[in-house]
């Protein structure tokens, strides 16, 4: 459904990603961020799927070409720690919501795992954007201070989660509400990467659909 293009960063270098587009001609943007596999066809298929329910989607590809297999941790936590986050979010990632918002439209962004960490610091970092949607990720707070996020963030996570851990979660809404900022912040019964249709073994299609019906309406108020 959806096409590889290439589109400039602020600095202007090159970055790809895979767009795919809304049928209407004045959609507003999702910026989709990649899990810490690469830009897999998983993440190009939440595009296509963002693009039925009436947004333009751009994933950025933050690994440059290479996906990872879904046994290879090990590989996928090399490929994420050699990333340098800040010039990914206010470079590669602000330049996807540029190419999105230069016809005016109103730009969101959404991540899983990794993806979810970059939404947030994009959040503080990236002023074309006017909503976000995290799932499953929570960055460094040196990172991404709560109280520096600009925009409102719906956040999903799942309680059986080992890596952003229930007293993560915690935490993180604490200082999201300490720090005034708006948050819808759901939890649910699941697995990390519960939206992952193609990882079966953690893949919970109930609390997907949830939280899929949750990120598209939230988007809709926020970005027409």
């Amino acid at each position: 459904m959806g096409t590889s293009i290439t589109f400039k960063r602020p600095d202007g270098k090159d970055a790809g990603g895979y767009l795919a587009n809304a049928a209407r001609g004045n959609a507003p943007g999702v910026v989709v961020i990649q899990e810490w596999w690469g830009l897999s066809e998983q993440i190009k298929g939440m595009c296509d799927r963002f693009a039925l329910a009436g947004f333009d989607a751009l994933a950025p590809d933050l690994y440059k070409g290479k996906v990872v297999p879904y046994h290879d941790t090990d590989a996928a936590g090399k490929e994420m720690n050699s990333l340098d986050f800040t010039d990914l979010t206010t470079q590669t990632v602000r330049g996807a919501a540029q190419y999105l918002a230069r016809n005016g439209a109103k730009v969101g962004l959404t991540g899983f795992c990794l993806g979810g960490a970059v939404t947030i610091i994009g959040a503080t970092k990236i002023p074309e954007l006017t909503a976000g949607v995290v799932f499953y990720g929570i960055p460094p707070e040196q990172a991404a201070k709560p109280a520096d996020v600009k925009i409102p963030l719906q956040a999903h996570f799942a309680n059986k989660d080992d890596w952003c851990t229930p007293a993560a979660v915690d935490a993180f809404e604490k200082a999201m509400k300490a720090a005034g900022k708006s948050i819808e912040l759901f939890r649910y019964d699941a697995e990390h990467a519960f939206v992952n249709e193609q990882r079966q073994s953690v893949h919970d299609r109930e609390a997907a659909e949830l939280a899929w019906g949750r990120a598209t309406e939230f988007f809709r108020k926020h970005l027409g």
